[in-house]
Protein backbone atom coordinates (compact mmCIF):
# COMPACT_ATOMS: atom_id res chain seq x y z
CA UNK A 1 0.00 0.00 0.00
CA UNK A 2 1.70 3.31 -0.72
CA UNK A 3 1.93 6.26 1.21
CA UNK A 4 -0.15 8.15 -1.55
CA UNK A 5 -3.62 6.62 -0.02
CA UNK A 6 -3.03 8.96 2.60
CA UNK A 7 -3.88 11.92 0.50
CA UNK A 8 -7.92 10.10 -0.07
CA UNK A 9 -9.15 11.80 2.97
CA UNK A 10 -10.15 15.47 3.37
CA UNK A 11 -7.98 17.37 5.68
CA UNK A 12 -10.75 18.44 7.99
CA UNK A 13 -11.55 14.68 8.30
CA UNK A 14 -11.77 13.53 12.20
CA UNK A 15 -9.91 10.08 12.04
CA UNK A 16 -9.89 9.66 15.71
CA UNK A 17 -13.88 9.58 15.63
CA UNK A 18 -13.89 7.45 12.38
CA UNK A 19 -11.79 5.01 13.90
CA UNK A 20 -14.24 4.83 17.06
CA UNK A 21 -17.00 4.61 15.00
CA UNK A 22 -15.18 1.18 12.47
CA UNK A 23 -14.19 -0.35 15.74
CA UNK A 24 -17.60 -0.47 16.89
CA UNK A 25 -18.97 -1.17 13.33
CA UNK A 26 -16.38 -4.25 12.77
CA UNK A 27 -16.34 -5.28 16.35
CA UNK A 28 -12.66 -4.70 16.06
CA UNK A 29 -9.36 -4.40 18.39
CA UNK A 30 -6.90 -2.72 17.51
CA UNK A 31 -3.44 -3.82 18.80
CA UNK A 32 -0.14 -1.41 18.16
CA UNK A 33 3.07 -1.79 19.07
CA UNK A 34 5.41 0.37 20.90
CA UNK A 35 7.37 1.41 17.85
CA UNK A 36 4.41 2.66 16.36
CA UNK A 37 3.64 6.32 16.10
CA UNK A 38 2.20 8.48 19.15
CA UNK A 39 -1.20 8.76 17.94
CA UNK A 40 -1.80 4.81 16.51
CA UNK A 41 -0.79 4.16 20.45
CA UNK A 42 -3.37 6.30 21.92
CA UNK A 43 -6.21 4.98 19.72
CA UNK A 44 -4.95 1.41 20.05
CA UNK A 45 -6.93 -0.90 22.28
CA UNK A 46 -3.99 -2.90 23.64
CA UNK A 47 -0.09 -1.38 23.41
CA UNK A 48 2.87 -4.07 23.38
CA UNK A 49 5.27 -6.59 22.40
CA UNK A 50 4.17 -8.63 19.05
CA UNK A 51 3.38 -11.79 21.01
CA UNK A 52 1.52 -10.42 23.88
CA UNK A 53 -0.60 -8.64 21.50
CA UNK A 54 -1.42 -11.53 19.44
CA UNK A 55 -2.45 -13.45 22.67
CA UNK A 56 -4.80 -10.27 24.03
CA UNK A 57 -6.35 -10.50 21.07
CA UNK A 58 -7.23 -13.81 20.91
CA UNK A 59 -8.96 -13.56 24.24
CA UNK A 60 -11.40 -10.82 23.20
CA UNK A 61 -14.37 -11.22 21.38
CA UNK A 62 -13.68 -9.27 18.60
CA UNK A 63 -14.09 -10.72 14.87
CA UNK A 64 -11.51 -8.25 13.34
CA UNK A 65 -7.90 -7.85 14.41
CA UNK A 66 -6.72 -4.47 12.94
CA UNK A 67 -2.48 -4.79 13.24
CA UNK A 68 -0.55 -1.69 13.75
CA UNK A 69 2.96 -3.70 13.18
CA UNK A 70 4.67 -5.36 10.76
CA UNK A 71 3.49 -8.35 8.67
CA UNK A 72 5.22 -10.98 10.72
CA UNK A 73 3.19 -9.53 13.88
CA UNK A 74 -0.45 -9.84 11.81
CA UNK A 75 0.92 -13.24 10.65
CA UNK A 76 1.24 -14.69 14.45
CA UNK A 77 -2.05 -13.05 15.31
CA UNK A 78 -3.85 -15.08 12.30
CA UNK A 79 -2.09 -18.02 13.67
CA UNK A 80 -3.41 -17.21 17.04
CA UNK A 81 -6.68 -16.57 15.68
CA UNK A 82 -7.34 -17.89 12.90
CA UNK A 83 -11.45 -17.42 12.75
CA UNK A 84 -10.81 -13.59 13.12
CA UNK A 85 -10.62 -11.10 9.89
CA UNK A 86 -6.68 -9.33 10.39
CA UNK A 87 -6.07 -6.20 8.89
CA UNK A 88 -2.38 -4.49 8.16
CA UNK A 89 -2.81 -0.98 7.96
CA UNK A 90 0.21 -1.31 5.36
CA UNK A 91 1.14 -4.71 3.53
CA UNK A 92 4.62 -3.25 2.83
CA UNK A 93 5.47 -2.90 6.69
CA UNK A 94 8.23 -5.83 6.77
CA UNK A 95 10.82 -6.49 8.81
CA UNK A 96 14.91 -7.06 8.46
CA UNK A 97 14.55 -9.60 10.50
CA UNK A 98 11.93 -11.76 8.87
CA UNK A 99 12.33 -10.37 5.38
CA UNK A 100 16.15 -11.60 5.69
CA UNK A 101 15.66 -15.30 6.68
CA UNK A 102 13.88 -16.37 3.16
CA UNK A 103 12.46 -19.95 3.93
CA UNK A 104 14.46 -21.33 0.86
CA UNK A 105 17.37 -20.06 2.24
CA UNK A 106 16.60 -20.83 5.87
CA UNK A 107 15.76 -24.35 4.67
CA UNK A 108 19.10 -24.98 2.51
CA UNK A 109 21.13 -23.25 5.93
CA UNK A 110 19.21 -26.09 7.77
CA UNK A 111 20.38 -28.93 5.96
CA UNK A 112 23.66 -28.10 6.70
CA UNK A 113 22.89 -28.99 10.44
CA UNK A 114 21.09 -32.17 11.00
CA UNK A 115 20.56 -33.16 14.56
CA UNK A 116 20.12 -29.59 15.26
CA UNK A 117 16.84 -28.60 17.20
CA UNK A 118 16.43 -24.58 15.78
CA UNK A 119 15.04 -21.85 17.85
CA UNK A 120 13.23 -19.25 16.39
CA UNK A 121 12.87 -15.72 17.63
CA UNK A 122 9.17 -14.62 16.88
CA UNK A 123 10.68 -12.10 14.53
CA UNK A 124 10.15 -13.93 11.62
CA UNK A 125 7.85 -15.21 8.58
CA UNK A 126 5.41 -18.15 9.56
CA UNK A 127 7.17 -20.12 6.63
CA UNK A 128 10.47 -20.13 9.60
CA UNK A 129 8.09 -20.31 12.34
CA UNK A 130 7.13 -24.10 10.56
CA UNK A 131 10.71 -24.96 9.95
CA UNK A 132 11.60 -24.34 13.38
CA UNK A 133 11.26 -26.80 16.59
CA UNK A 134 10.16 -24.06 19.43
CA UNK A 135 9.72 -20.18 19.03
CA UNK A 136 11.32 -17.70 21.64
CA UNK A 137 10.79 -14.01 22.51
CA UNK A 138 13.20 -11.44 23.93
CA UNK A 139 11.99 -12.36 27.00
CA UNK A 140 12.00 -15.94 27.44
CA UNK A 141 14.74 -16.82 25.05
CA UNK A 142 17.12 -18.00 27.86
CA UNK A 143 15.02 -20.09 29.38
CA UNK A 144 13.64 -21.57 26.15
CA UNK A 145 17.44 -22.33 24.98
CA UNK A 146 18.10 -23.79 28.81
CA UNK A 147 15.04 -26.39 28.31
CA UNK A 148 17.20 -28.28 26.27
CA UNK A 149 20.20 -30.64 27.34
CA UNK A 150 23.06 -29.32 27.56
CA UNK A 151 24.63 -31.91 24.75
CA UNK A 152 21.71 -30.95 22.23
CA UNK A 153 23.01 -28.32 19.16
CA UNK A 154 21.03 -25.84 18.40
CA UNK A 155 20.48 -23.69 15.73
CA UNK A 156 19.46 -19.78 16.82
CA UNK A 157 17.52 -17.65 13.66
CA UNK A 158 17.16 -15.40 12.60
CA UNK A 159 18.50 -12.59 15.32
CA UNK A 160 22.47 -12.95 15.42
CA UNK A 161 22.84 -10.37 17.79
CA UNK A 162 20.09 -11.79 20.15
CA UNK A 163 21.31 -15.31 19.46
CA UNK A 164 24.93 -14.12 20.77
CA UNK A 165 23.54 -12.14 23.83
CA UNK A 166 21.91 -15.90 24.91
CA UNK A 167 25.16 -17.64 24.18
CA UNK A 168 26.83 -15.82 25.94
CA UNK A 169 24.12 -15.85 28.79
CA UNK A 170 23.91 -19.45 28.77
CA UNK A 171 27.10 -20.40 27.91
CA UNK A 172 25.55 -22.45 25.28
CA UNK A 173 27.45 -22.87 21.39
CA UNK A 174 24.47 -21.64 19.09
CA UNK A 175 24.88 -22.10 15.42
CA UNK A 176 23.55 -18.34 14.36
CA UNK A 177 21.85 -17.28 11.04
CA UNK A 178 23.53 -14.69 10.24
CA UNK A 179 20.81 -11.67 10.16
CA UNK A 180 19.77 -8.83 12.29
CA UNK A 181 17.65 -5.36 13.09
CA UNK A 182 18.49 -2.85 11.29
CA UNK A 183 17.87 -0.38 13.43
CA UNK A 184 19.39 -1.77 16.63
CA UNK A 185 22.65 -2.61 14.15
CA UNK A 186 22.78 1.26 13.58
CA UNK A 187 23.30 2.65 17.11
CA UNK A 188 26.19 4.42 17.30
CA UNK A 189 28.41 3.14 20.43
CA UNK A 190 30.19 6.16 20.04
CA UNK A 191 26.89 8.38 20.86
CA UNK A 192 26.00 6.38 23.41
CA UNK A 193 28.89 6.56 24.95
CA UNK A 194 29.39 10.45 24.62
CA UNK A 195 25.36 10.45 26.26
CA UNK A 196 26.79 8.63 29.58
CA UNK A 197 29.55 11.15 29.57
CA UNK A 198 27.00 14.28 29.17
CA UNK A 199 24.78 12.13 31.85
CA UNK A 200 26.72 10.36 34.33
CA UNK A 201 23.76 9.91 36.42
CA UNK A 202 21.86 8.20 33.95
CA UNK A 203 21.10 4.57 33.23
CA UNK A 204 20.94 2.46 30.45
CA UNK A 205 18.86 0.38 28.89
CA UNK A 206 19.32 -1.56 26.03
CA UNK A 207 17.32 -4.01 24.12
CA UNK A 208 19.34 -7.61 22.94
CA UNK A 209 19.11 -7.39 19.19
CA UNK A 210 21.66 -4.79 19.60
CA UNK A 211 25.43 -5.64 19.27
CA UNK A 212 27.42 -6.80 21.96
CA UNK A 213 29.53 -3.38 22.12
CA UNK A 214 26.44 -1.35 22.87
CA UNK A 215 25.47 -3.79 25.25
CA UNK A 216 28.43 -3.78 27.06
CA UNK A 217 27.51 -0.18 28.31
CA UNK A 218 24.29 -1.64 29.40
CA UNK A 219 22.63 -1.27 33.65
CA UNK A 220 19.86 -3.21 32.00
CA UNK A 221 18.82 -5.54 28.97
CA UNK A 222 15.73 -6.98 28.33
CA UNK A 223 12.41 -6.83 25.84
CA UNK A 224 10.32 -3.80 24.97
CA UNK A 225 7.99 -4.95 28.21
CA UNK A 226 10.88 -5.36 30.96
CA UNK A 227 12.58 -1.92 29.49
CA UNK A 228 9.17 0.07 30.37
CA UNK A 229 9.26 -1.78 33.66
CA UNK A 230 12.89 -0.98 34.32
CA UNK A 231 12.13 2.62 33.58
CA UNK A 232 9.24 2.49 36.34
CA UNK A 233 11.53 0.41 39.01
CA UNK A 234 14.92 2.46 39.01
CA UNK A 235 15.28 5.27 41.14
CA UNK A 236 17.29 6.98 38.59
CA UNK A 237 15.73 10.40 36.89
CA UNK A 238 17.32 10.05 33.85
CA UNK A 239 17.13 7.03 31.55
CA UNK A 240 19.37 6.52 27.98
CA UNK A 241 17.30 4.22 25.82
CA UNK A 242 19.05 2.01 23.73
CA UNK A 243 16.02 1.06 21.38
CA UNK A 244 13.60 2.05 18.53
CA UNK A 245 12.39 5.69 19.74
CA UNK A 246 8.60 4.63 19.31
CA UNK A 247 9.00 3.48 22.62
CA UNK A 248 9.42 6.94 24.60
CA UNK A 249 5.92 7.30 24.00
CA UNK A 250 4.24 5.01 26.52
CA UNK A 251 7.65 5.02 28.80
CA UNK A 252 6.96 9.04 29.28
CA UNK A 253 3.64 8.74 30.12
CA UNK A 254 4.29 6.13 32.80
CA UNK A 255 6.96 8.27 33.92
CA UNK A 256 6.72 11.50 33.87
CA UNK A 257 8.90 13.07 35.90
CA UNK A 258 12.30 11.49 34.29
CA UNK A 259 14.21 12.45 31.45
CA UNK A 260 14.44 9.68 28.86
CA UNK A 261 17.21 9.97 26.59
CA UNK A 262 17.15 7.80 22.89
CA UNK A 263 20.37 6.78 21.60
CA UNK A 264 20.79 8.20 17.88
CA UNK A 265 22.33 6.50 14.89
CA UNK A 266 25.72 6.92 13.65
CA UNK A 267 24.26 9.24 10.91
CA UNK A 268 23.69 12.85 11.99
CA UNK A 269 21.35 13.64 9.18
CA UNK A 270 18.62 9.98 9.32
CA UNK A 271 16.16 8.91 11.65
CA UNK A 272 18.74 5.81 11.75
CA UNK A 273 17.12 4.96 15.66
CA UNK A 274 13.69 4.68 13.80
CA UNK A 275 12.14 1.69 12.01
CA UNK A 276 11.50 2.63 8.80
CA UNK A 277 8.45 -0.35 8.59
CA UNK A 278 7.12 0.27 11.61
CA UNK A 279 7.07 4.19 10.69
CA UNK A 280 4.86 3.01 7.31
CA UNK A 281 1.76 2.73 9.21
CA UNK A 282 0.22 5.78 9.70
CA UNK A 283 -3.37 7.21 11.39
CA UNK A 284 -4.76 7.33 7.92
CA UNK A 285 -4.03 4.02 6.33
CA UNK A 286 -5.14 2.88 10.16
CA UNK A 287 -8.63 4.05 9.17
CA UNK A 288 -8.38 3.30 5.93
CA UNK A 289 -7.59 -0.70 6.23
CA UNK A 290 -10.59 -0.54 8.53
CA UNK A 291 -12.79 1.19 6.07
CA UNK A 292 -11.98 -1.32 3.52
CA UNK A 293 -11.30 -4.32 5.33
CA UNK A 294 -8.26 -4.91 3.82
CA UNK A 295 -4.94 -5.01 3.21
CA UNK A 296 -5.92 -8.53 4.59
CA UNK A 297 -2.83 -10.90 5.86
CA UNK A 298 -4.01 -14.60 5.69
CA UNK A 299 -2.45 -17.58 6.44
CA UNK A 300 -2.76 -20.96 4.50
CA UNK A 301 -4.30 -23.86 7.40
CA UNK A 302 -1.35 -26.23 6.64
CA UNK A 303 1.07 -23.46 7.71
CA UNK A 304 -0.97 -22.17 9.95
CA UNK A 305 -1.03 -25.80 11.99
CA UNK A 306 3.02 -26.02 11.33
CA UNK A 307 3.46 -22.64 13.02
CA UNK A 308 1.43 -22.97 15.41
CA UNK A 309 2.98 -26.18 16.82
CA UNK A 310 6.39 -24.20 17.88
CA UNK A 311 4.61 -21.82 19.36
CA UNK A 312 2.41 -23.60 21.61
CA UNK A 313 5.74 -25.66 22.79
CA UNK A 314 7.30 -22.17 23.71
CA UNK A 315 4.39 -21.33 25.71
CA UNK A 316 4.16 -25.04 27.45
CA UNK A 317 8.32 -24.17 27.97
CA UNK A 318 7.20 -20.76 29.77
CA UNK A 319 4.36 -22.00 31.51
CA UNK A 320 2.40 -19.87 29.78
CA UNK A 321 -1.26 -19.87 28.27
CA UNK A 322 -2.11 -19.84 24.63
Amino acid sequence: MSRDIDRELDPGFDLFAGIDRLRDELNAVILAHYYQEADIQDVADFVGDSLALSQQAAATDAVVIVFAGVHFMAETAKILSPEKLVLLPDLEAGCSLADGCPPDEFAEFLAHYPGHKVVSYINCSAATKAMSDVICTSSNALKIVESFPEDQPIVFAPDRYLGAYVAKQTGRELVLWPGSCEVHETFSERKLVELKVQHPGAVVTAHPECPDQLLQHADHIGSTSAMLAFARSTPEGEIIVVTEPGILHQMQKENPDKMLIPVPGEEESCNCNECPYMKLNTLEKLYLCMRNRAPEVTVSAELREKALAPIDLMLALSGAAR
